[in-house]
């Protein structure tokens, strides 16, 4: 890549610097949902693992520097998304330019112990689409959620755990799309300070699990019920997986 489209990207540290990645100066940039997903993720060497609408490659590549031995496939659309996810990966990421609609056969006929998924949090026959098409790729939904879902169940192993993060009001919709051989479903609320509603819930579901459902405490974010100074103020906890790769145990 040139160093005139360089100037464009950000060359971005996360997990305490443990891992660097490319991403756009401008638009969507990854965030803290792509490293809590990644954290909760209780994934064991040699186990395979696919990322449906990867980005830059964020929460897979989250998750293979905490875990390394993991087998590492992306699928992203967006051109410019994925040719960023190659280079972050390198050798470690197989990384598939498709839609997760219509993934190439090669793909479509292989099983994963984890998929992982940070959907669009927006439907947009109900909201207003971004004038930045980078951040409305990411935040838009042109797909229905109903199809990152059941995509994620196809490619499940026996066993297998899918793993999504999202909106807290979308919960019914995550739980209404799982087939019905997806159980042991599990859901940790996220909110920001103590007293608040929770805006995100991380939900995982394995494939053929009997285990019942579980809806777990509410994982608080950071410390007091504002922010009233410099720093990030996150609780111990978070603090640990964003600065030093540590799991986020539910």
């Amino acid at each position: 890549m040139s160093a005139s489209a360089d100037s464009d990207l950000t060359h971005d540290a996360f997990l305490g610097g443990r891992l660097h990645l490319w991403q756009p100066r401008q638009g969507y940039r990854a965030g803290m949902d792509a490293v809590l997903l990644s954290a909760s993720i209780p994934a064991e060497k040699g186990q395979r693992v696919l990322e449906l609408g990867c980005g830059v490659g964020t929460a897979i590549l989250c998750l293979g520097t905490r875990l390394p031995g993991l087998t590492l496939t992306g699928v992203e659309r967006d051109a410019a998304f994925a040719a960023l996810a190659r280079r972050n990966g390198g050798e470690a990421l197989e990384l598939v330019e498709a839609d997760l609609s219509d993934m190439p056969l090669h793909l479509r006929q292989r099983q994963f112990d984890h998929v992982l998924a940070n959907p669009p949090f927006y439907d947009r026959a109900a909201s207003v689409a971004s004038g930045e098409p980078s951040r409305e790729a990411a935040h838009g939904a042109d797909t229905p959620l109903q199809t990152w879902v059941r995509t994620a169940a196809r490619r499940l192993a026996p066993k297998g755990q899918a793993h999504f993060i999202h909106l807290t009001e979308r919960l019914p919709d995550i739980i209404r799309a799982l087939p019905h051989e997806m159980g042991s479903i599990e859901v940790l609320p996220l909110t920001a300070r103590p007293g608040r509603a929770p805006e995100r819930i991380i939900l995982r579901a394995r494939k053929n699990g009997r285990g019942a459902f579980r809806l777990h405490a509410p994982l608080i974010l950071h410390e007091g019920p504002a922010h009233i100074e410099d720093g990030d103020s996150y609780v111990p906890a978070i603090a640990a997986v964003l600065r030093d790769a540590a799991p986020l145990q539910f």
